[in-house]
């Protein structure tokens, strides 16, 4: 079977991962899913992102580096944009499903707490809102561990002759920077 848009983009799967949970529907659920959807796809090319930035610093490419984090900048202006169709949704049409959706909370995004480690805002209490046999535990205790975006630029600079202060370089990795 030849390669084509809807098989290339997995379509077939992707728009059947909308379900509603409202019965009869609530027309805005759908809106609700959708943004949340997009914003974990948007959350998964910035984690993408970080690690080309990281990438980019170790081998010494400044200018790959600045390229990467200027595509970064623009992906968070859509992020923040996309509030703004969210916002297009009235309290009570929320009010008319919020229901459905039982303790689930944004800030239960595994993803959103893998930015802020990979940006260096690390707190191991995080993970306790996770079972360690979660896969996502385990991802976040590699991130918690793993040196941030940041920790990459102190590098980089170092190389370039800067004196990056002993306690910087030095730092326990799993506290924030």
């Amino acid at each position: 079977m030849p390669l084509t848009y809807a098989s290339y983009l997995d379509l077939e799967k992707l728009l059947a991962l909308q379900k509603p949970r409202s019965s009869p529907p609530e027309h805005d659920e759908m809106l609700f899913i959708i943004i949340h959807q997009t914003y974990e796809l948007w959350f998964k090319e910035l984690l993408h992102e970080f690690e080309k930035i990281k990438s980019d610093f170790s081998a010494g490419d400044l200018f790959g580096a600045i390229h990467t984090f200027k595509r970064v900048r623009t992906i968070l202006k859509v992020l923040v944009a996309q509030v703004d169709i969210l916002e297009t949704m009235t309290p009570s049409s929320f009010s008319s499903f919020r229901d459905r959706l039982e303790t689930a909370s944004g800030f239960q995004s595994v993803q959103f707490r893998e930015i802020e480690f990979a940006l260096g805002y690390k707190r191991a209490s995080t993970l306790q809102y996770l079972k360690p046999d979660f896969p996502e535990y385990q991802r976040l205790q590699q991130l918690l561990h793993a040196r941030s975006v940041v920790d990459h630029f102190y590098d980089f600079l170092e190389t370039r002759g800067a004196q990056i202060p002993a306690d910087l370089k030095n730092r326990d990795v799993t506290q924030p920077n």
